[in-house]
């Protein structure tokens, strides 16, 4: 389990360093956590699994994604959330600064 939680944190992590432009990574790493976040806890709600202290548990992962994600938020600007939400709908300039 703890293979797949570092898994689904440093794959989105590494793609989003090498897809977006920097000013872009947390903000866009933050909302993808959140979604994992998500997933993780409806995973857990449709899988009963017995508790016991001796694992980690989706619900475990669906913490983790949770503050991993505020993380990202907390040290990514306001300015940068909001260059990633309105420039998902613009069209790109062929020239960049």
């Amino acid at each position: 389990m703890l293979i797949l939680f570092s898994l689904l944190t440093a794959l989105p992590a590494v793609l989003s360093v090498h897809l977006l432009e920097p000013e872009l990574v947390l903000p866009a790493f933050s909302i993808l956590l959140f979604i994992e976040a998500g997933f993780a806890v409806i995973a857990a709600r449709l899988i009963h699994l017995p508790d016991t202290a001796d694992g980690i548990t989706l619900w475990d992962l669906a913490g983790g994604f949770t503050l991993i994600g505020c993380a990202a938020a907390v040290f990514g600007e306001p300015d940068q959330a909001a260059l990633f939400l309105t420039e998902q709908g613009a069209p790109r300039s062929a020239s960049r600064p």
